[in-house]
């Protein structure tokens, strides 16, 4: 009697990847980024967020993270600045992307954009409610990474008392050179170079568990 509901669990689990798998990606980003996401189980300076099941935290620097699924490894910005400032999004699309489409429900704004990169693979490059994703997947993987990171920020909740605290400490001064989250990657991100250059010097810290991740 016990196999029946873990055969349950795992045809439900199977056809919920199947339906992913296969919905039009215009359609699943529209039902994503619509839903008024609660839940929030991981928690940083300024902001907190729902991190889904299956995900957990490699690293973090600052307004940083390293997010793994799978073999995969999520780039996550959040741009409390821009958030506290209210700094307005001018989107222009690249030239033939494989997909690309703007954002605006409940106030949060941003766009998708997906491009066939240099090694055959995908860089989907995610902005929306003021955070930015990035990260290059194969081209069966592309519908579930992209709920999953569309998910992440969709739940970010900011503390506004928090972030001008921080802002009057002079904490949050962040320089030029710095990441832009506003700024496109077109063909090669330098995000992407940037954080991949960062985690050769962390593949010894691949069992790092976050502290504030909670579950």
């Amino acid at each position: 009697m016990k196999k029946i509901p873990l055969l349950l669990i795992v045809v439900l689990f199977i056809s919920g990847c199947t339906v992913i798998r296969s919905s039009n990606i215009d359609t699943l980003t529209n039902e994503i980024a619509i839903k008024d996401i609660k839940k929030s189980n991981t928690y940083r300076k300024g902001y907190k967020y729902y991190l889904p099941q299956g995900l957990r935290v490699k690293d973090k620097t600052d307004y940083n993270e390293v997010i793994n699924y799978k073999s995969y490894q999520l780039y996550l910005y959040v741009d409390v600045v821009s958030y506290y400032n209210k700094k307005e999004l001018v989107y222009e699309t690249s030239i033939e992307p494989y997909f690309t489409k703007s954002l605006e429900y409940n106030g949060k704004k941003g766009y998708i954009e997906i491009n066939l990169s240099d090694n055959e693979k995908y860089l989907i490059e995610i902005m929306y409610n003021y955070a930015k994703i990035e990260v290059i997947v194969e081209k069966d993987d592309i519908n579930e990474v992209l709920t999953y990171s569309l998910s992440i920020l969709n739940s970010i909740k900011y503390n506004d008392s928090v972030i001008s605290n921080l802002l009057e400490e002079d904490v949050l001064s962040f320089s030029e050179e710095e990441f832009d989250i506003f700024s496109k990657s077109k063909n090669e991100s330098k995000y992407l170079f940037y954080l991949e250059e960062y985690d050769k010097y962390n593949d010894k810290d691949d069992e790092l568990r976050d502290n504030d991740l909670i579950k």
